[in-house]
């Protein structure tokens, strides 16, 4: 069962459009058709038994046209996931996800919000204030859902957003709201640096901290 959609989120007209966008698996939109997504928020995806809390930065114009975290084609993070052995299948979110993709990945005990919950073209669209709030926002999530983990994928918007300019990938000296803290790689297209092999190495040793999965 999945948590109720943040009180914080109020209902918008691009709820409908979502809406029709899953109800048709979409293979690709036009920049146009992108862009009426731009500004709306996505609904987390959180069970009532979560240990793993995944944080995006901000959703793309792709997410929030499908309602589905990292969902553009040239993410990475499900085949990183897949290979991490944290899920039981190869996810293909480009269109949106089934409704038994959720459920397995509610029942892997995995969460998905994100720090600004505004679509963007890109995550340099947005700026400091917001990033400082998201930060906020983050720890009133992770007070509510309690996760033993919590994982943001991006070191540069995590140093940020948390005033933490010297921080490093990995495990933080610090918890946020009793869960241990996290830093993962980006699984963008756009992060050169990380390869699925290396995107599903750290996504493991959170999933291993989470106690989803042995340590190796």
């Amino acid at each position: 069962m999945s948590l109720p959609p943040d009180p914080a989120v109020p209902a918008r007209d691009g709820d409908v459009r979502r809406g029709r966008a899953r109800g048709a698996v979409r293979r690709g939109w036009t920049r146009a058709e992108l862009e009426t997504f731009r500004d709306l928020p996505v609904d987390d995806l959180i069970g009532s038994d979560c240990a793993l809390l995944f944080v995006g930065i901000n959703p793309g114009l792709w997410t929030a046209a499908t309602g589905t975290h990292f969902a553009h084609p040239g993410n990475r993070f499900y085949p990183a996931l897949f290979r991490a052995g944290l899920i039981d299948w190869a996810v293909s979110a480009g269109g949106g996800l089934t409704d038994r993709d959720r459920e397995m990945l509610l029942r892997r005990r995995l969460g998905f919000t994100n720090l600004v919950n505004r679509a963007t073209a890109r995550a340099d669209e947005l700026d400091a204030a917001e990033l400082l709030a998201g930060a906020d926002r983050l720890r009133d999530t992770a007070t509510r859902v309690r996760p033993a983990v919590v994982a943001v994928a991006g070191i540069t918007a995590y140093r940020a957003a948390f005033g933490r300019r010297t921080a490093r990938a990995g495990r933080q000296p610090d918890d946020l709201a009793g869960a241990r803290l996290w830093v993962v790689p980006n699984p963008s297209g756009l992060n050169a640096h990380d390869t699925v092999d290396t995107l599903a190495a750290a996504y493991r040793d959170a999933g291993v901290a989470a106690g989803l999965v042995p340590p190796d």
